[in-house]
This record gives C-alpha cells, structure tokens and sequence, in this order.
C-alpha cells in the first residue's frame, strides 16, 4: 500500500534547498505558475511553496493555494521523479478556482515526468 503523507521529509524546508533547485532548473510555466525542479540524490521527490504577498494580498488567498498545491502534490507523490519541485505563483494566481488550479497543475506534474524521462534516456 503507497503511504500518501506529506511529512517532513518530503518539503523543502531551508533557503539552501530553494536556492539549490533555482540555479539550474527544469521548467514547466503557464501565465499563473511556474513549477520549478531539479534532481536530487534521494528517494522520495520534495516540494517548497513560494506564494508572495505582491501577488495575493490575504493570508487566507495564499494559504489556499499553499494547501491545494500541497493536496496536488500528496496525491501525486508516487509517480513523480526523485526530484525537488518549487512552485512560485504568479500574479492572476488568485482569479483560479481549486478545480481549474488541480488540472493546471496535472499537466504540469506529467511535463515534469515527461522531462525527467527524457532526461534519463539522453543519458542512457
């Protein structure tokens, strides 16, 4: 049976982790988000949640993002690569209903699945 928890070990928790996977990364954009991601050397895939103030003013807007992502990523934990993925909101972020911002970010959780395959195979 898959565990599908979001314990501690699966969050990027330190500034040394964001900034690891902002130097060189794989993106996957659309005009509300970006989803950022970089390979790690462990066994489980990790996320960090950027959701700034600028963009959405109420705490309450930006925590409803923070835990859909959160939900998104949970539910998709066991197929994605062992990579660390940082999600940065953008402005327009908020105009998205929980349906609309789940579909987004399915098809941006495959593009990274997509690329972290070819990756693999270019290096094959």
């Amino acid at each position: 049976m898959n565990k599908l928890t979001f314990s501690r070990e699966l969050r990027l928790l330190a500034p040394v982790q964001f900034k690891a996977v902002f130097e060189q990364p794989f993106r996957a954009s659309t005009p509300q988000l970006t989803l950022l991601a970089r390979e790690n050397s462990l066994q489980n895939p990790r996320l960090g949640l950027t959701v700034a103030k600028k963009h959405l003013k109420r705490a309450h807007d930006r925590n409803r993002i923070k835990r859909i992502v959160r939900e998104s990523f949970r539910l998709k934990q066991q197929q994605l690569p062992h990579y660390d993925f940082v999600f940065v909101a953008k402005a327009g972020i908020g105009k998205l209903s929980n349906a609309e911002l789940f579909e987004i970010l399915e098809k941006l959780w495959q593009r990274h699945i997509r690329l972290a395959q070819q990756t693999k195979q270019n290096q094959a």
